[in-house]
């Protein structure tokens, strides 16, 4: 099995080199690459992501900014990889966890597997930020009669083709509303692993507020109701 990880980049020059670094330290069970796709950064990104020299590593540019989920589209129609995997560069996640997403696939016990963050004080970025990712993680269990622990995680490991196939349509953070709602109106209730986490601050560039967590939920009942 090959594994596509796709991280999605914008304006985060402060960051990107270290979390390309961390990604590419881990010992991972099977080959992977990785694909970054710089967003239409303002910063210096993009001459910082041209010097990378390393095989495993592909480089894409949207001459604009065009979100999250635009930006993963683009990385997963290049994907050459069996299994795909988002890792945002903000650093928000530990890239030495993925190995434990990808055990369930290896041993044959799960298709699609979530990362599931457990908040706690060094982990919020605020109390509402986790109240709301609550409520949306809810009322889709609510709305689709599932029991997951947390929509909203960066890291969802499923088959590319999977992925492909869902036709995924929202270019901004509503991607993770709509991945989620789209597997479970297939009946597909993602494996769930502990991960660990540590929010960052507005002032490190969290850039998610409370209108993307309005979407998602405008996105989950769409998805319903289709």
């Amino acid at each position: 099995m090959k594994l596509s990880i796709v991280m999605p980049v914008f304006n985060e020059a402060h960051r990107v080199l270290q979390a390309v670094d961390h990604v590419l330290a881990v010992q991972f069970p099977c080959p992977i690459e990785l694909i970054i796709v710089n967003d239409g950064s303002r910063d210096k990104t993009a001459p910082l992501v041209a010097q990378i020299d390393d095989p495993r590593v592909t480089v894409l540019t949207h001459r604009h900014n065009r979100g999250k989920g635009a930006a993963v589209k683009t990385g997963v129609d290049q994907a050459t990889g069996d299994y795909l995997i988002i890792f945002d560069a903000d650093l928000e996640y530990d890239a030495q966890d993925i190995p434990s997403l990808l055990a369930p696939v290896l041993s044959g016990r799960a298709e699609v597997v979530y990362g599931n963050r457990t908040f706690g004080s060094h982990a919020s970025y605020s109390f509402w930020y986790v109240m709301g990712n609550k409520a949306v993680t809810l009322a889709a269990n609510v709305l689709y009669n599932s029991y997951i622990g947390d929509l909203e995680t960066c890291f969802k490991l499923l088959p590319v083709r999977l992925f492909r196939s869902l036709r995924v349509r929202s270019s901004g953070f509503g991607i993770e509303a709509e991945l989620t709602a789209k597997l479970l109106r297939r009946g597909i209730r993602p494996y769930e692993v502990p991960i660990s986490y540590r929010a960052r601050t507005r002032q490190e560039g969290k850039k998610i507020t409370w209108r993307d967590g309005v979407e998602a939920l405008w996105i989950l009942g769409r998805e319903r109701l289709r």
